[in-house]
């Protein structure tokens, strides 16, 4: 192999001394020049060089002292062979023999290795060794991970999915995070967990409030996911709770999907057990449904019969041995003898476990790791493991346990001659008695070439007696032919130590020195004969096997066994060794039936086969996990339909009410087929932003209301300080809006309108998120005031600056914002919708009244005096449908044609909401609070 001297040349010196840094901690090497040899021969390539210097050291035998001082001795060329110490180089026989022993049995493990992972040992221990120096080379968590400066690169793409940051060692949270999101019936779930509002309800017990916190941050990053228009989303807050929970000892500490799945679904189903609790409601928790099943385990102990029920979620399985997920799943369901507790007790023992009722998500953990006793360290299993697209689940069934048994028996007997024909075929395809065996037929043929090959030169005369030997004797060895009798081409003339050698000639072939012609048409016809039997055998057994492998794929193809589909949703990719790796996930979308590939920030479409490639193992250090399968027998989660307008609703009208205001992608607008009205009319749409969290409003709407409670109480105390001022011009402020508080709040007089604190008494609102909002109104009042009343403005802004609420009690306080802003905007949408229909715009009120009836139904949800009355809604809802109907029917008698609105497909639902006598009262409140719609 010749080394070219000017490789490295187009690298820049620096970049030499970087690859030579890496290499060097990555092989432990030292020796500059073995380095820049091995980066030469590689081309710069530091995979290819680590290999090298591997094979190279591997190829070097242990030396003891004195066998290494000697070949420093030789190297150097300071000695020659009489200052050698023969002490030192001596070897008996018994040291060569265990040598030579010890190489064989490294040899045959070696084989044995990569004759079932296909990864041979110097593979894989380059494999860690890159690893390791990956690891040792990685950016610290600690330092800040840059996004892409420009903007595009950021934006999401129409709609593909979102990715997931990873901040550090996190790939595993973001496999098993998006294999979850992407179960629509569990994203439904989170998004619909309703966690506690106070916090003052949130659990004391510090694990049971753990698993709160982490539901809501899980709640907010499911509607991140869902209305981001990044490409990716940041999940640190949901990890920042789970690294608290796992108590790591280090950040870099990477966790195993399938232990963090257990423990996500184990904390999910307390949260959700606290929130049945809560709500006095005593059903079944949905994350049992969702995820685990049951079966029964059925057997013999120590002679005894018996049967046993148990739940299971994540079932575990094993892959060392097996060749696909049936023969897993056959291994775990049938065990074999339990050891008895009783040495004395000879009874059989032994059980199965059949499954009695299996979970909408199946989830199966494939166990890929093993504990090696010699190395004292764990290593990734990476034996092929095939499974399926659909998986039937039916001949693991109790119900199907009787026809099953039949048919294992078939399929075992099928096995036996499976094995029977496989053995003969192993003994045409592998013959010989020795260590080394061949296939026959290439013996037969090599049979024959030897007897048909002719001798290159040619021997000695020689008598009859020489030529055949009679049995018993022993041929002399024949002298070495002189070079006469050899011939020209063996004579040379001999080569000097400095001329160039001339090329060996190849040496000729082995050949018979006596074969007469009716030995080899003999010996022709009869290797002949035997090669096409041998052939013809092999064919046969050949098409045995197939038939019988056909055979056996047929016993569970019967449609009686093929009830029970299950569809492969997710598989969670692991790539590397036991110690160090990468997660990435497969994911299935039934939409748009197609394969996603959810690697972090990186979410892109992949097929089938590069699903196999990465997942099934065997010919690299990439693997499947995990598996999630869904019963496709289960239908897809319809599409959500609003139950007023029966319209399919978007992404972001499925968000709950406290989540929409987090989403930047929400924009409340009603949806109608007409023009929309003016903007000067009214203006419901939400700002675009990522997490901008609800704000108290307009404080203009209010501020005259405070500075007027700020100059009386200046006028009537002359003498008191700024701070005194400020706290009585509270106290007066907060009794006058509790003095209205307790009036009725009739239709024609609503009060909760005038005040958010008025609101907020109602639907007593903890006192600390009143304290706050008044103090932010005193603190908005304008400086145009006399200099007492500015101080005590001063004041106010100070304290609030200095105010320091903890991030469950800001929460609260946005949820509370929150919902009298969206209180607002139903009195708004009603407004307009009654306006337009006293002017006969009949479609374009109706979208109106019941965008606003919408908003109004979810904020009952939670309180009956968070919303207004349901019959006024209604009441105007269905004179919009009678109207609409009238004119529809005249249409329809002239002959005109008339495409309606779309909120004209809906008229039937509010047939029977009738409530004649709100009419009074809306016209009243109309006068009243129309100028709140500016």
């Amino acid at each position: 192999m010749t080394v070219e001297q000017n490789v490295l040349q187009h690298h820049s010196q620096k970049y030499q001394q970087v690859l030579l840094n890496q290499l060097r901690d990555a092989t432990g090497t030292t020796d500059t020049q073995r380095l820049q040899q091995a980066l030469q021969a590689s081309n710069g390539d530091l995979a290819k060089a680590v290999a090298l210097l591997i094979a190279n050291t591997a190829r070097v035998p242990p030396q003891g002292d004195a066998a290494y001082y000697l070949t420093a001795h030789i190297g150097n060329g300071n000695g020659n062979d009489s200052d050698i110490d023969t002490d030192s180089q001596a070897t008996t026989s018994d040291d060569k023999d265990d040598l030579q022993r010890a190489l064989a049995l490294s040899l045959a493990e070696s084989s044995r290795a990569f004759r079932e992972t296909g990864i041979s040992d110097e593979e894989q221990a380059i494999s860690r060794v890159l690893e390791a120096s990956i690891a040792a080379n990685k950016q610290p968590h600690g330092e800040a991970w840059s996004d892409s400066p420009n903007p595009h690169e950021r934006k999401r793409q129409d709609a593909c999915p979102v990715g997931l940051k990873n901040v550090g060692n996190t790939c595993w949270f973001s496999a098993v995070i998006q294999s979850l999101f992407n179960l629509l019936e569990f994203q439904r779930l989170v998004l619909l967990y309703a966690p506690p509002e106070r916090a003052q309800e949130l659990p004391r017990n510090h694990q049971e409030r753990h698993n709160v916190l982490f539901m809501r941050e899980l709640r907010r990053l499911f509607a991140l996911m869902l209305g981001s228009k990044r490409k990716y989303v940041d999940p640190s807050r949901a990890l920042g709770i789970l690294n608290d929970a796992f108590k790591s000892s280090g950040s870099q500490q990477q966790q195993d999907v399938s232990e963090f799945t257990h423990k996500l679904l184990d904390w999910l189903e307390d949260a959700f057990q606290m929130e049945e609790e809560r709500e006095g409601e005593k059903l079944k928790n949905p994350l049992v449904e969702l995820f685990y099943g049951q079966f029964l385990a059925v057997g013999v102990l120590e002679g005894k019969k018996f049967e046993n029920t148990e739940m299971f979620g994540q079932y575990p399985l094993q892959v060392n041995g097996f060749k696909n997920l049936h023969e897993c799943l056959e291994a775990a369901t049938i065990e074999g003898e339990i050891e008895s507790l009783h040495a004395e007790n000879s009874g059989k023992s032994g059980q199965e476990r059949w499954f009695t009722e299996l979970p909408p998500v199946l989830t199966f953990e494939l166990s890929r790791f093993e504990f090696n006793q010699a190395k004292g360290r764990p290593e990734k299993i990476h034996n092929k493991l095939e499974f399926p697209f659909v998986l039937y689940m039916d001949r693991y069934m109790h119900r199907n346990r009787e026809v099953t048994q039949l048919k294992r028996e078939e399929v075992r007997k099928l096995q036996e001659h499976l094995t029977f024909l496989q053995q003969q075929l192993e003994r045409y395809l592998s013959y010989g008695s020795g260590p080394k065996r061949f296939p026959l037929c290439n013996v037969l043929e090599y049979a024959m070439e030897f007897a048909s090959s002719k001798p290159a030169f040619p021997f000695p005369a020689e008598d009859s007696h020489t030529a055949a030997p009679p049995a018993g004797t022993t041929t002399p060895l024949q002298p070495t032919a002189s070079k006469a009798e050899l011939g020209p081409a063996s004579c040379s003339p001999p080569v000097s130590p400095g001329a160039p050698p001339h090329p060996a000639p190849h040496p000729p072939h082995p050949a018979p020195r006596h074969v007469s012609p009716e030995e080899m048409q003999v010996l022709q016809g009869c290797l002949h004969r035997w090669r096409s039997e041998v052939e013809s055998d092999i064919q046969d057994l050949q098409r045995h096997v197939s038939r019988t492998h056909g055979s056996m794929e047929l016993v569970n193809s019967d449609k009686a066994m093929m009830q029970v589909p299950y569809r492969l949703h997710a598989v969670l990719v692991h790539e590397g060794q036991a110690s160090a790796g990468h997660y990435w996930a497969y994911i299935y979308s039934p939409q748009h039936r197609r394969w996603m590939r959810y690697n972090d920030v990186t979410v892109s479409s992949a097929s089938w086969d590069e699903l196999i490639h990465d997942s099934y193992g065997g010919d690299r250090n990439a693997s499947a996990y995990c598996l999630m399968y869904v019963s496709a027998k289960t239908p897809l989660p319809p599409e959500e339909v609003d139950d007023e307008t029966l319209l399919v609703r978007n992404v972001m009208d499925r968000l709950p009410q406290d989540l929409r205001a987090r989403s930047p992608s929400h924009a409340p607008t009603p949806v109608s087929t007409e023009p929309h009205p003016a903007l000067s009319t009214v203006s419901v749409q939400a700002p675009d932003r990522e997490e901008a969290p609800p704000s108290v409003g307009d404080l203009s709407l209010w501020r005259e209301d405070t500075e007027l409670a700020l100059s009386q109480s200046a006028a009537q105390d002359q003498e008191c300080s700024p701070e005194t001022l400020l706290c009585a011009a509270f106290k007066a402020e907060y009794a006058r809006l509790v003095q209205l508080a307790r009036q009725n709040h009739a239709l024609e007089s609503d009060h909760r309108l005038r005040h958010p604190i008025v609101y907020f008494l109602h639907n007593q609102v903890p006192k600390k998120v009143m304290e706050r909002t008044l103090l932010e109104l005193f603190a908005d009042c304008s400086l145009g005031l006399d200099e007492r009343c500015n101080t005590a403005v001063k004041v106010a802004r100070e304290k609030l600056d200095l105010l320091k609420p903890e991030e469950t009690e800001t929460e609260e306080y946005e949820m509370w914002h929150g919902d009298y802003h969206k209180f607002r905007e139903v009195t708004i949408c009603l407004l307009v919708g009654e306006e337009l229909f006293q002017k006969k715009s009949y479609s374009k009120a109706l979208v109106y009244l019941l965008f606003s009836s919408q908003f109004n139904k979810e904020l009952l949800l939670k309180g009956p005096s968070r919303g207004h009355s349901p019959e006024l809604l209604a009441y105007y809802r269905r004179a919009c449908l009678l109207k609409l109907n009238e004119r529809a029917a005249a249409l329809f008698e002239t002959g005109r044609r008339w495409r309606p609105a779309t909120a004209w497909r809906c008229s039937q639902s509010w047939w029977c909401r009738a409530c004649p006598s709100s009419s009074p009262a809306m016209t009243r409140w109309r006068k009243i609070w129309l100028p709140w719609r500016q």
